[in-house]
């Protein structure tokens, strides 16, 4: 328990030296407005066009392209509702499966259930947490069974597998070329759940760019933030155009008549949220340089430290350190949560990493291949205060 408690305590030191404060609370990971923020949303409140119409929205959408060179993109309410689209487009029907890692947020999981879909999870890397190309490989040339038309079958379920949902974990991102390849072997179609890894570079190309779709996040918590929102980013301009329109409830464009063709979505991005968007992404960059800043401050700092690690980017990326965490050298649940008390009574407000989605209720029946690094890293993950207000000159 001695050791435990020295250990908090210097983990505890160490994030304040680096913020430059020995008090008050420090956020996992807060928003920052110091720009166009206000001007931004005013104008919505000054001109009434607060809702899905107006010039915030277009402009979001072809500055995020730009940001992303990515040839579309479409911005709707959340990076869930992202996801639903892209699944739904990727052609995912009901009773399907759809390959997912386990350590992931819940709306991964979330956004394949909503298509009546069935996640099966796949188990991840030490080293990027991202989705074990190679062991996965493995794994589907032992439970796949491809038909004469190239479809692949779980040979234990006997249900279709439709595509593979890879996330960019913490922003750092996994080996894509070896997972489109692996999605090409199996005729899979690639979803990129980008949600947390804007700014993220994979061979100098950004993330979510690489599949047939890649979703973006611009919660409270991400690097920029539209209150609640997100993105879908295509290369495919019939694609972009048909994720819009099912968006908009599937509304056929006319000045006054409600006709709708399919059945859409209310998921379109309001204008008053796409403002505020507009001018977080005019300080991406600079949020950029301040994490990473902040993040080699942890990493050197972190060396001296015994009995943990710092998490870094794979040497083929550049991330945007979205969330920096520390891994423990040994997985150990009760080490971790005495870790976690310790430093948020401090009023630092570390988190661990999310609960293994197979692991939760609604999903303890779901397809799963073995899962040991998943279960180890749980034991080890803490993610520290990332926000790039942390970040002060001189540290």
């Amino acid at each position: 328990m001695k050791d435990t408690q020295l250990l908090g305590s210097i983990i505890v030191d160490v994030i304040r030296q680096i913020a430059g404060s020995d008090s008050g609370i420090l956020s996992l990971h807060e928003p920052e407005f110091s720009g166009n923020e206000w001007l931004y949303v005013k104008e919505c409140l000054d001109t009434g066009w607060v809702s899905s119409a107006g010039r915030f929205v277009d402009r979001l959408e072809s500055e995020l392209a730009a940001f992303t060179n990515s040839r579309h993109a479409v911005a709707v309410v959340n990076g869930t509702a992202a996801l639903h689209i892209a699944l739904l487009l990727s052609g995912v029907k009901p009773g399907e499966e759809v390959i997912v890692p386990s350590l992931t947020f819940v709306a991964t999981a979330n956004a394949i259930a909503y298509c009546q879909a069935v996640p099966h999870f796949a188990d991840v890397s030490s080293s990027t947490l991202g989705l074990d190309t190679i062991r996965l490989g493995e794994y589907l040339r032992e439970i796949g069974e491809r038909t004469r038309d190239g479809a692949l079958y779980n040979r234990k379920t006997g249900k279709r597998i439709r595509a593979i949902v890879p996330m960019h974990t913490f922003g750092h991102p996994l080996d894509m070329e070896a997972l489109l390849d692996l999605g090409e072997q199996y005729g899979l179609a690639v979803i990129e759940d980008a949600a947390e890894s804007l700014g993220s570079l994979y061979k100098g190309k950004s993330t979510g760019t690489f599949g047939l779709f890649g979703i973006l996040s611009f919660n409270g918590n991400k690097i920029m933030t539209t209150g609640g929102g997100g993105a879908i980013l295509t290369q495919d301009k019939e694609m972009a155009a048909m994720a819009k329109h099912l968006t908009t409830t599937a509304k056929i464009p006319h000045s006054w008549a409600f006709e709708h063709d399919r059945v859409g979505y209310n998921y379109r991005m309001p204008n008053i949220n796409a403002a505020l968007g507009c001018a977080q992404l005019e300080k991406v960059p600079e949020f950029l340089t301040r994490k990473r800043r902040l993040a080699e401050a942890y990493e050197q700092r972190f060396l001296s430290v015994p009995g943990v690690s710092f998490l870094k980017e794979p040497d083929y990326a550049t991330s945007n350190y979205w969330l920096n965490a520390i891994i423990l050298d040994k997985s150990d649940l009760i080490l971790r949560d005495e870790i976690l008390r310790l430093t948020n009574e401090a009023g630092i407000l570390t988190r661990p990493v999310w609960t293994p989605l197979h692991q939760l209720p609604m999903y303890q029946q779901c397809p799963r291949m073995e899962l040991p690094v998943t279960a180890d890293l749980l034991g080890k993950i803490i993610n520290l205060p990332s926000g790039p207000s942390i970040f002060r000159e001189g540290i």
